[in-house]
């Protein structure tokens, strides 16, 4: 662009800008919306923005993995939850208000609300348990379930198409993160037979469709919001094609200490998931 075109250019975008913004001059990098995650030396927006994301569960931890997957630019997200929008989901669900009580599944509430945020994301609320999904074609996979059999089931599915997975867990002041990549250990190369006894084990706020219901668990916010952000981290890490950036370890959160410990897993010989893919489907 020549000297005299640049500057009619200028003139004319901060012409623009005034009537959007009167009184305020608006630097060319702030009119970009993802200018400051473009500045991360390893973060590839372009790639990010391609990505179809399956978020399971619009529980708390949903409300904020949903919330930080769309303000890092993902625009693809498909949201499966089964539960309905109760008085003890408020203090730590984001996107939900008292007139939703009632109303409508909490994945399609969280879809609406979430929307809002950028009007360039598509998100889309399924309403069924995950154990009835039929689509797997994702680029990625995240957790956010309360419940060791549901992570399994998504588990086996992300590992038999091909796609990572990232689980988090919360419990307290404590939380969990889990990256299941294509070539390490999954989520039940690191069962015992403690997991086993309480497979179907369900917290859930109605305790609806159970085998196996049980008092909630303890939880508040900001544990949530930390576990949250660990998770979307992870996810742009691969979605940028830096999986060799993720945290191959489990990690693990304390929030009464603020420290975080990372504990290595191997690939178990006997887990189905690393076998042949016919046996894992």
């Amino acid at each position: 662009m020549s000297g005299e075109a640049d500057y009619l250019f200028s003139t004319a975008q901060f012409k623009y800008d005034q009537v959007l913004f009167p009184g305020m001059r608006i630097r060319p990098s702030d009119r970009d919306r993802f200018d400051r995650m473009r500045r991360v030396e390893w973060m590839d927006m372009e790639s990010v923005q391609l990505r179809r994301c399956l978020m399971v569960g619009a529980g708390a931890l949903g409300n904020e993995v949903l919330k930080c997957l769309v303000l890092s630019g993902f625009r693809d997200i498909t949201v499966v939850d089964m539960d309905e929008i109760v008085p003890s989901n408020l203090s730590r669900c984001l996107f939900f208000r008292e007139e939703d009580v009632g109303r409508a599944p909490k994945a399609q509430v969280l879809a609406e609300r979430a929307s809002s945020l950028d009007s360039a994301v598509t998100i889309r609320p399924v309403v069924s348990r995950i154990q009835d999904a039929e689509d797997w074609d994702f680029d990625i996979v995240l957790g956010c379930l309360d419940n060791i059999s549901a992570r399994l089931h998504v588990n086996s599915h992300a590992r038999y198409h091909g796609a990572p997975y990232v689980d988090g867990a919360t419990d307290g002041l404590s939380g969990k993160v889990h990256t299941v990549l294509r070539d390490g250990p999954c989520l039940q190369c690191a069962m015992n037979r403690s997991h086993m006894k309480v497979l179907e084990r369900r917290y859930t706020c109605t305790g609806r469709e159970a085998t196996l219901y049980s008092r909630p668990l303890a939880a508040e916010i900001t544990t949530t919001s930390v576990v949250a952000a660990m998770e979307v981290r992870e996810a742009l890490k691969i979605a940028s094609g830096r999986e060799d950036l993720c945290v191959r370890e489990v990690m693990y959160y304390d929030g009464m200490s603020g420290s975080i410990e990372k504990v290595e897993l191997d690939v178990d010989p006997g887990c189905p998931n690393h076998g042949d893919r016919e046996a894992i489907a």
